[in-house]
């Protein structure tokens, strides 16, 4: 196969927050993908003269001449695919695998595994976040990072469009934030990333019209059915077919709308570049980055856990981060509806011992001078006894924003709860929204949230041991005192 090198540059090159890399692949695919996804080409070569990279080694596993058929047209060897880290001499090695997050090194492995390393090393932070910015019908504008697991609708958070009057939102980046604090306490973010590989089925122009005009030219589709005429196809589309179209599922087989199999995978993705989403923030390559004023942790949570609540402290938002819980969903390796826990959205990221990199946050939040963003945590997946969502989501999620940048104001518009802040009645605008009511929206059952702090208890003990700081269990004991004063 042929050698393909790669020098990339993992957020805008004259960022004092971005990092160099240089891949090396034999898969054509991963080369044209990379230079959507990060900013390739000669402004990388001071850095990599320097020796100051990530190095990045990846093959398909697949020599030519093959000796056995491809699957789907997959070179890749599953049996023996192998993808490791090694933090401390920064350096990835990837064998086997064809796909997207195992193959484009850039991405999850150098932007969240390494980094989040080299940012616990360097005194910032690499978040599986996106970045937004929000800007009120006075024209005052917030940013906010939000970490949410992967296809529970970060891409459709950061391309919003809302539903209130006068509001906008824009995107900076829908996937990942490097984050450090400015000489001025502010903490400052950038995209590393400079396209967008989102998930494909769901995606229409009902659920995210900006992705999907996004995706109209320049863009690279994995795993999706394909038309009889060239098109694309996936579950949720939501495009009718011309007469006489015929599909092809992704894994090249005719395909018919009830068939038993989807004709795209759940997992699959479309790799475009971030310059041609409509709503890009003007500030979305600042190589300063944009100040947030908020971060919001959230997950698929169809009992018990309200709409939207906001943390007490710095230090309980680090409580309330490392406490996510959410539906597993197709990019992890379980499947089906069980309950996983997720910390920070990290789970599958860390790139270092997850109870250190608790600490991590919780030493920068005691830094002097800073000007420490609020934490929230929001739940668009709240269902009614019958099953149904009792939120509307999408565009109306804009409504929950708009209560948290009352927040960041200063508005006196919350009462306390034992898990949290939430929204006085009437602080959260819900007009026009027929059968939503206040109430349903903010469940607070105490055996719900003891048994959570039960099996968090537990998840802590197992899972973290003696690594986990002290002020994380000591904000688990509060809440377990806050419940029992019920």
């Amino acid at each position: 196969r042929t050698l393909y090198v790669i020098p990339f540059s993992m957020g805008p090159p004259s960022s004092p927050l971005a990092k160099v890399g240089l891949q090396l692949t034999d898969s054509a695919y991963v080369v044209a993908s990379m230079r959507i996804m990060t900013r390739v080409g000669p402004q990388t070569f001071p850095r990599l003269a320097q020796g100051d990279f990530v190095q990045c080694l990846h093959s398909v596993g697949r020599p030519l001449p093959l000796t056995d058929p491809l699957v789907s047209g997959w070179p890749c060897d599953p049996e023996r695919t192998l993808i490791a880290h090694v933090p401390a001499r920064r350096r990835i090695l990837s064998f086997g695998s064809g796909y997207g997050g195992n193959s484009l090194l850039g991405k999850k492995c150098f932007a969240l595994r390494i980094a989040s390393r080299l940012a616990r090393d360097e005194g910032w932070l690499a978040e599986h976040m996106l970045i937004l910015g929000v800007t009120d019908p006075a024209g005052r504008k917030r940013y906010v990072a939000a970490a949410f697991p992967s296809a529970c609708g970060k891409t459709n958070l950061a391309m919003m469009t809302p539903t209130l009057p006068g509001w906008r939102v824009q995107c900076v980046g829908d996937d990942i934030a490097w984050m450090k604090f400015d000489a001025q306490g502010r903490l400052r973010a950038i995209n590393p990333e400079s396209g967008f590989f989102g998930v494909a089925p769901g995606t229409s122009m009902k659920t995210n019209p900006n992705a999907m005009l996004t995706i109209q030219s320049n863009t690279i589709f994995t795993n999706v059915g394909q038309t009889s005429d060239g098109g694309v196809y996936w579950e949720g589309i939501d495009q009718p077919l011309a007469p006489g179209t015929t599909l092809t599922s992704w894994l090249g087989k005719p395909w018919s709308p009830g068939d038993p199999e989807p004709c795209a995978h759940p997992n699959s993705r479309f790799c475009a570049p971030a310059a041609q989403c409509p709503i890009m923030d003007p500030a979305w390559e600042d190589p300063e980055g944009v100040p947030i004023d908020a971060i919001i942790f959230g997950g698929r949570r169809p009992e018990g856990v309200p709409l939207v609540y906001e943390a007490f402290s710095w230090q309980h938002g680090v409580f309330v981060g490392s406490a996510m819980r959410s539906e597993a969903t197709a990019a992890a390796e379980h499947t089906g509806r069980r309950l996983m826990h997720d910390p920070f959205a990290m789970r599958p990221f860390f790139g270092y011992n997850a109870g250190q990199y608790l600490a991590h946050w919780l030493a920068l939040g005691r830094r002097p001078g800073l000007r420490l963003p609020k934490i929230f945590h929001v739940n668009w997946f709240l269902k009614d006894q019958s099953g149904r969502f009792v939120w509307p989501g999408f565009g109306d999620n804009s409504r929950v924003l708009a209560w948290i940048c009352s927040r960041v104001a200063g508005e006196d518009n919350a009462v306390a709860t034992p898990v949290g802040l939430v929204p006085r009645e009437g602080a959260l605008d819900l007009r026009g929204l027929r059968g939503v009511a206040h109430g349903d929206l903010f469940p607070m059952a105490r055996p719900f949230w003891e048994r959570e702090a039960q099996e968090l208890r537990a998840y802590f003990q197992e899972n973290f041991g003696q690594d986990l700081p002290g002020e994380v269990m000591g904000e688990l004991e509060a809440l377990e005192q806050r419940l029992r004063a019920m």
